[in-house]
């Protein structure tokens, strides 16, 4: 997955806020993850008096971003929660489980497809506690609808329309680990 993007690549390592841009396209999601406003954004800032430290972020950790935005909406679409408990926190399993049982209860599926990342700009990234985050906005295109499990009926959306989300996705690693989702906020 050749995913090549960064504009300033060197402000990023100074500490200031960089923009990074993907030419690849990654797969689908499920709900539109604008919806999702009500999942809190949680840092970690408060989980101790220490100050955090500043975080060097490099080109693989924004593949990793990009990969993840890709695979967590392909999962959620295809409502495979085993797969998406791999990428994310408990606390957002539980909110993505929570988006599904509701629209199965209601005899619903919601499919997002042909997600692209079309621009993220990394808001901040520290270290506390010996735990990784990173706080990315991201801008990304997509095919969002949603149908009647029954007869496959488009009860909302345009499966042939193409929409746009910004949202700010809040990743966190363990010393040694790969990236996870630990939140997901509707930008303004």
């Amino acid at each position: 997955m050749a995913m090549r993007f960064f504009r300033n690549r060197a402000a990023m390592q100074n500490g200031e806020r960089a923009a990074y841009a993907y030419a690849a396209a990654p797969p689908r999601l499920v709900e539109p993850m604008m919806s999702r406003s009500s999942v809190p954004l949680s840092g970690g800032a408060a989980l101790s008096n220490a100050a955090p430290a500043q975080l060097a972020i490099a080109n693989e950790d924004f593949s990793s971003f990009e990969k993840l935005l890709g695979d967590i909406q392909a999962s959620f679409s295809a409502g495979d929660l085993a797969k998406l408990r791999t990428m994310v926190t408990p606390e957002m399993l539980g909110y993505f489980s929570e988006q599904l049982s509701g629209n199965s209860s209601r005899g619903l599926e919601n499919k997002v497809e042909a997600v692209k990342l079309e621009q993220g700009d990394l808001s901040e990234a520290w270290t506390e506690q010996g735990i990784d985050y990173a706080t990315v906005a991201m801008r990304f295109s997509l095919v969002d609808y949603t149908r009647r499990l029954t007869d496959g009926t488009i009860v909302d959306g345009n499966p042939q329309a193409r929409t746009e989300a910004t949202e700010i996705w809040t990743f966190l690693r363990s010393k040694g680990g790969t990236w996870i989702l630990s939140a997901i906020q509707q930008a303004a």
